[in-house]
C-alpha cells in the first residue's frame, strides 16, 4: 500500500507543474508566492485551498493539485451547493448529479467531479480511492492501446470492402471518458457495499444461532449492535439503488451526463460558424475576416444566406443530436442497469439477513413467552397449594381457642381431625386441578 501511495500521490511541489508559467495556469499552488498580494489577502486566499487528485482523460496521468472552491466552481461550471456534497466534513447521502459541464459523484468513499477532460478526486489515503485512481489509469491506457491498434487496422484495411465492418467494430467498444470514470465509481461503491454486507453476514449468522441456543444479556447486546449496523448499511445501499433508479427513469438527466458529445458539438458549432462567416466575407471582397459587419450595411443576400445557413445547420444538428442522444442514453442506461442489478443483489442480501434477524427475534420471543407461561402456571399451582395448606391453619386456630369441649377428652380426636382436614385439603386441590384442566389453563 505504501508503494501504491507513493506512485499515485507524488510530492505536491512537482505535481503543481501543470505546464507553462504560473500566469498561464488555470490554478496556482499554495506553496508558490503570490506577487503583489499582501499577507492578509494571501492568508484569506490560502484558507480555502484543498488537495485534489487530477486524472487526465487523454494520457491517464495523475497528479496532486491544490485549488480553492471558487476555482473549482469556475473550472467545472458548478454551483456551490454541488461542491458541498463533496465536503468530507459533512455526511451527505449518495448522489449522482449531471450538470452542463461536469458530473458530481458522491458514492461512499468516492467523491469526485467528472468532466470531459479530467477527473478531480478529493485527495484521500483511503484504499478504495487509490484503487479508483489505479483502475481508471489502467482502463484509460488500455483504451488508448485499443484505439491505436484499431487505427492501425483501419489504415491496413483502407480501400478494402471490409472497411465499414472494421470501423463499426472499433466504434462499438467505445465509451466516453465520463462514462468510464462513472462506471469505475459505481463499481467501487457497489464493491465496497457488497463487501460490508458479506462481512456482516459472516458475523451475523453464527451470532444469531448462538442466541437461539443460549439467551443471555451479552448475546442480546451483540445482536442489538449488529442490527443497528444492518439498518445503517441498508439505508446506504437503498440510497445508492434509488439514485441509480432515478437516473434510469429520467432520460433528460442521462442526456445531460454525456459531456464529450456536448463539448464536441460546441466546438463544431463555434468552428463551423466562424468558418462560414469568414468565408462569405472573404468572397464578398471589401470586408475582412476581423472587421465587424453591421446589419444595416450588410447586403440583403448576405443576411438571407446567413439566416438560411444557420437554420439548416441547426436543423441538421438537432436531428443528429436526437439520434445520437437516444443511442447514448441507451448506452448509459445499460451501464446503469448493470450496476443496478449488482446493488439490488446486495440489498436483497441485507433484506434476507434482516428477515433472518426478525425470525430469530420472533423465535426468542416465543421461547420467552413459553417460559413466562410456565412460570405463571407454577405460580398458580403454588397459590392453590398455599390455599389448601391454609385450611390446616384455620382448623388449628379454631381448636387452639381456650374453651372446654368433650372432643378434647377423646384420645383419638387429634388423629381424626388431622385425617379429615388432610382429606378435605386433598379433595379441594384435586378439584382445582380438574377446574384448570377443564378451562385449559394448564396442560396435563
Amino acid at each position: 500500500m505504501g508503494d501504491l501511495k507513493e506512485r499515485l500521490l507524488p510530492k505536491p511541489a512537482s505535481a503543481m507543474n501543470l505546464g507553462g508559467d504560473a500566469s498561464n495556469r488555470p490554478f496556482a499552488s499554495f506553496r508558490q508566492p503570490f506577487l503583489g498580494v499582501d499577507a492578509i489577502g494571501l492568508k484569506k486566499r490560502g484558507q480555502g485551498l484543498r488537495s485534489w487528485i487530477r486524472v487526465d482523460a487523454a494520457t491517464g496521468d495523475s497528479q496532486i493539485i491544490e485549488i480553492d472552491k471558487f476555482t473549482v466552481m469556475r473550472r467545472c461550471d458548478l454551483p456551490a451547493r454541488d461542491l458541498r456534497l463533496l465536503d468530507p466534513l459533512f455526511v451527505y447521502p449518495s448522489t449522482i448529479l449531471g450538470r452542463e459541464k461536469a458530473i458530481v459523484v458522491n458514492l461512499e468513499q468516492i467523491r469526485c467531479i467528472i468532466t470531459a477532460d479530467e477527473v478531480l478526486l478529493l485527495n484521500s489515503l483511503d484504499s478504495y480511492v487509490l484503487q479508483y485512481v489505479v483502475e481508471l489509469q489502467r482502463r484509460l491506457k488500455a483504451s488508448n492501446e485499443v484505439w491505436q491498434s484499431d487505427a492501425s487496422d483501419l489504415n491496413k484495411w483502407k480501400g478494402s470492402r471490409d472497411f465499414g465492418d472494421v470501423s463499426r467494430n472499433a466504434s462499438s467498444d467505445y465509451l466516453p471518458f465520463e462514462f468510464k470514470a462513472l462506471e469505475i465509481a459505481l463499481e467501487a461503491a457497489c464493491t465496497f457495499l457488497d463487501t460490508q454486507a458479506a462481512e456482516l453476514e459472516i458475523e451475523a449468522y453464527p451470532l444469531l444461532d448462538e442466541l437461539t441456543s443460549t439467551i443471555s444479556t451479552s448475546n442480546l447486546e451483540r445482536v442489538r449492535r449488529l442490527k443497528s449496523r444492518l439498518v445503517a448499511l441498508t439505508r446506504r445501499v437503498q440510497k445508492v439503488r434509488d439514485e441509480i433508479e432515478q437516473l434510469m427513469d429520467d432520460d433528460g438527466d442521462m442526456a445531460e451526463m454525456y459531456l464529450t458529445e456536448k463539448k464536441m458539438k460546441m466546438d463544431t458549432l463555434s468552428y463551423g460558424g466562424d468558418q462560414s462567416i469568414s468565408g462569405y466575407r472573404l468572397s464578398d471582397g471589401p470586408h475582412t475576416v476581423s472587421a465587424p459587419v453591421s446589419p444595416v450595411s450588410s447586403p440583403p443576400d448576405f443576411r438571407k444566406l446567413e439566416k438560411s445557413f444557420s437554420f439548416a445547420r441547426s436543423r441538421h444538428e438537432s436531428m443528429r443530436s436526437s439520434e445520437s442522444t437516444a443511442q447514448n442514453i441507451e448506452e448509459l442506461e445499460m451501464l446503469l442497469e448493470a450496476y443496478f442489478v449488482v446493488i439490488d443483489s446486495t440489498l436483497n442480501k441485507l433484506t434476507s439477513l434482516k428477515e433472518y434477524i426478525d425470525d430469530t427475534e420472533d423465535f426468542i420471543n416465543i421461547q420467552l413467552d413459553n417460559v413466562r407461561n410456565q412460570l405463571i402456571q407454577f405460580e398458580l399451582l403454588l397459590t392453590t397449594a398455599t390455599f389448601v395448606v391454609a385450611i390446616f391453619g384455620v382448623v388449628a386456630g379454631i381448636f387452639g381457642m381456650n374453651f372446654p369441649i368433650t372432643l378434647f377428652d377423646s384420645p383419638s380426636a387429634f388423629e381424626w381431625v388431622l385425617l379429615i382436614t388432610g382429606v378435605t385439603g386433598l379433595v379441594l386441590f384435586c378439584s382445582f386441578l380438574w377446574f384448570y384442566k377443564s378451562r385449559r389453563v394448564m396442560p396435563f
